[in-house]
């Protein structure tokens, strides 16, 4: 019943996500995705222009989930750590149930070099970057945590822990979930940084 009210187009979206979490990304084509679908290429070729412009959808998906998190993670109270914790865990749990996401991140190198998707992956990387070094900076100057590294090499480390989490529960089996491996990683980061 609920399914009635998201669009063919949405549908297709979200089909291609699973299919780059799935089989990566060189799988997203438009048989691949039609048959995903059980529909026929030429429904794609209805709402798309071509693969590049699903892909660019998907995209354009992936980076506005980004900024409703950060939208989300400014209205919170709290300290600073406490919104780092909670910026960690959403993206885990959101990747945790989402796994086509998850690989979002992993395509990030190729996704740079396709023009379709550039500008957009790379705004949505930069913002991220900024705003997760904002919340270091922050929690750094109100002394909530020493600053044994600069906000931005916080950032590295930050992203690493996500970017390999994600490659290592793709090659190994973990009896955890990805968002209980984050959250243990972040607060011994954190224990760190306080002591």
């Amino acid at each position: 019943m609920a399914d009635s009210y998201i669009s063919r187009r949405d549908k297709i979206v979200a089909a291609a996500i699973e299919l780059i979490g799935d089989l990566g990304l060189h799988a997203l084509t438009t048989k691949n995705l039609a048959w995903k679908e059980n529909i026929s290429e030429a429904l794609i070729y209805k709402y798309f222009g071509g693969i590049n412009e699903v892909l660019s959808e998907v995209v354009k998906e992936y980076a506005a989930f980004d900024m409703n998190i950060q939208k989300t993670v400014d209205r919170l109270d709290g300290t600073y750590m406490d919104k780092i914790k909670y910026y960690a865990d959403t993206y885990a749990t959101y990747y945790d149930n989402y796994i086509g996401m998850g690989a979002i991140m992993l395509h990030y190198e190729e996704l740079l070099h396709l023009s379709d998707t550039r500008e957009t992956i790379s705004e949505c990387i930069l913002k991220r970057n900024e705003f997760v070094c904002g919340l270091f900076e922050k929690a750094i100057e109100n002394k909530e945590i020493r600053a044994v590294f600069s906000p931005k090499e916080l950032t590295l480390i930050f992203n690493g822990i996500f970017s390999e989490g994600l490659i290592e529960r793709r090659t190994r089996y973990s009896r955890k979930s990805f968002r209980i491996e984050i959250k243990e990683m972040i607060n011994r980061i954190d224990r760190m940084l306080r002591l």
